[in-house]
């Protein structure tokens, strides 16, 4: 659990440094199989990071469209040699750090966070009928309506007798 919290932390430093639209997409889309992977961990079902993966793979795949319509051929440059020094040891300390920690709390047999496990294994039974229980029933018919609207309006706006989003 632990590598898949420093990989998204070293995931989400990467994405700071970057700045071409693909290589963008491309960390996004591993930060997201990451959070998908470490939720489906978390609550011991994958249902959750199923949903967040189609969500943002479709959300991913309609802004790529949208970066080939406006940049085209844009020159893939890579960062600077101080902004990749200053990634390199940022991860490096944080690694030590997170070392030094974890002996740091294996050297106390009395701190356990059992208690805590305790409490998330018994709300995992409750957590797939919070969403549609009585207060919050409406919100994922809200969202859903939401999303067809959008997905109306999208297609409205790009029909084929009104040409491509981009002018030549």
């Amino acid at each position: 659990m632990l590598i898949l919290y420093m990989l998204n932390w070293l995931l989400s430093l990467s994405f700071i440094i970057l700045n071409h639209p693909l290589s963008l997409g491309f960390i996004l889309l591993l930060l997201t199989i990451n959070i998908s992977l470490t939720s489906g961990i978390m609550y011991l079902n994958f249902w959750f990071g199923y949903l967040l993966f189609l969500i943002m793979v479709g959300g991913i795949l309609v802004m790529f469209i949208y970066m080939t319509s406006i940049a085209s051929n844009e020159k893939f440059n890579m960062p600077s040699l101080y902004s990749m020094m200053l990634f390199f040891t940022a991860v490096i300390s944080f690694m030590i750090l997170s070392m030094t920690l974890d002996s740091f709390f294996a050297t106390f047999p009395n701190l356990e966070f059992s208690y805590l496990n305790q409490d998330i294994l018994n709300m995992q039974n409750k957590s797939l009928t919070k969403i549609f229980s009585k207060p919050l029933n409406q919100l994922p018919v809200a969202l859903m309506s939401y999303l067809l609207l959008c997905l109306i309006t999208v297609v409205k706006m790009t029909e084929n007798k009104m040409g491509p989003l981009r002018q030549k």
